[in-house]
């Protein structure tokens, strides 16, 4: 008996370290199986509290009167599938006539309290079918991506929501996308996964980096094409808008047209052309936007004016062409100047990191999901990285992406670098590699030793 309770108090004395050093690890071990238990346990009972149940048919009322039998009880959804998942559980539900998806996800903060789970969250899969994603424990505090992602091309997993599943930036579904985030609110953390997830497919990386390009730079080997300064961007976007010209060319000449040609093979972007004839496909990182569109003289006007009319023209044409835009930036608001909202109405992909003011988290989602907006807003200063992602469906979702270093981010692109496309119309902004020449340091004084 002695054994046995020391048995006993191991145990419980690694269940609960395991809860608060890796509950990730305490999940897998011990919490699955509790959860479990809970849920068949408790289900009817708090399907019932919660007002998820619908009250016997007549037929049923009507064969419990005639053979004189108990009045039967109210029926809750009835259980599909129940399957653990290494965050949590996946409840799958067959709703009763009468009830309806949006009673279910108004009641999930009340069943993750009666449940005793972290998070629960719902989707409808199809009609009259619900399925619960309930998290055992805070999956964004540390995050830990799953060693297996689905893949496709141009499909990159960034980071991960707060369900538990993998959030991917898919450039195919959704062309171009807009980032948002006051300063140190995991922006570059973002946008290293993102490079770093591309490193690896057949893509052509272009960045346009105006602080100097010290965020884009370190990642030259993987890049095909860098700009560091306004100048060299409009150069740039001019060049891209005369090769997306011709990628259309090149569409036209083999959309071949004809009665015999079957519709699978008529050519509306370079995804609907044969391989061997496909343009590689562009993605333009523009980091901090803002530096693009400001200006102080009236040449530096006309040469913002030439900015954002090629980025609009990008945005607007540039997908059938695989060009595809990624902007990032602290605030992308009307007071950029003119072309702005034009721009940001073709942006489908809505990242926002923490802000610190609502007018900032309503240029992200006010125009497509305004609940998101409050939820961008309380995103805390010490939970760098988290960030809520829309579209224009109006769905959206926390996520956090896992902690790259930039150092980490360099050597996946030099891992990769044979993989950089050398495209001619690039050819003059192709970054150097070489070590560079060395400058005279700027006067820039230190702060002094302390005896």
């Amino acid at each position: 008996m002695t054994w046995f309770m020391v048995a006993v108090v191991v145990v419980v004395a690694t269940a609960g370290l395991l809860r608060w050093r890796r509950p990730a690890w305490y999940w897998l071990t011990f919490g699955v199986t509790f959860a479990v238990v809970r849920v068949l346990v408790r289900y009817g009972s708090v399907m019932d509290a919660c007002g998820l149940t619908v009250p016997p048919s007549r037929w049923r009322l009507t064969l419990a009167r005639v053979a004189n039998r108990p009045v039967p009880e109210s029926r809750p959804p009835r259980i599909l599938r129940l399957r653990p998942t290494r965050t949590g559980l996946v409840l799958r539900l067959k709703l009763r006539p009468g009830q309806d998806a949006f009673d279910i996800a108004a009641a999930s903060d009340r069943l993750r309290h009666s449940f005793s789970m972290y998070g629960v969250t719902s989707r409808e899969i199809r009609s009259g079918v619900v399925e619960l994603r309930m998290t055992g424990y805070d999956v964004l505090k540390r995050v830990q991506m799953p060693a297996k992602t689905d893949t496709a091309p141009m499909r990159v997993p960034v980071a991960l929501r707060e369900d538990g599943t993998v959030h991917y930036r898919d450039y195919r579904a959704i062309p171009h996308a807009l980032t948002l985030g006051a300063t140190e609110s995991g922006k570059s953390v973002y946008q290293r996964n993102l490079v770093a997830g591309l490193a690896p497919m057949d893509v052509a990386l272009v960045g346009i980096d105006c602080k100097q390009g010290v965020e884009l730079f370190p990642l030259a080997r993987r890049f095909s094409a860098l700009a560091d300064n306004p100048d060299t961007a409009a150069e740039l976007l001019d060049a891209l808008v005369a090769h997306m010209e011709d990628v259309y060319q090149l569409i036209r000449a083999e959309q071949r047209i004809t009665a015999d040609v079957p519709d699978a093979e008529i050519a509306a972007g370079i995804w609907n052309l044969p391989e061997h004839l496909r343009p590689v496909p562009i993605v333009v990182l523009v980091d901090e936007v803002a530096e693009l569109a400001l200006f102080a003289t009236k040449d530096e006007e006309k040469r913002r004016d030439r900015i954002i009319t090629a980025l609009a023209r990008l945005a607007q044409l540039g997908r059938a062409a695989g060009i595809y835009l990624e902007i990032c930036g602290q605030r992308f608001g009307s007071e950029l100047g003119k072309g702005i909202t034009m721009l940001r109405a073709q942006l489908t992909g809505r990242t926002a990191h923490r802000v610190n003011d609502e007018s900032s988290a309503n240029m992200a989602f006010g125009d497509i999901a305004p609940d998101a907006v409050l939820a961008a807003i309380q995103i805390p200063a010490d939970m760098r990285g988290l960030a809520i992602a829309g579209d224009s469906t109006g769905g959206w979702h926390r996520i956090r992406a896992p902690h790259t270093t930039l150092r980490q981010a360099v050597n996946t692109c030099n891992r990769h670098a044979d993989r950089t496309p050398h495209l001619a119309v690039l050819a003059p902004f192709r970054p150097t590699l070489g070590i560079p020449k060395p400058v005279a340091a700027p006067a820039v004084e230190s702060i002094p030793a302390t005896p």
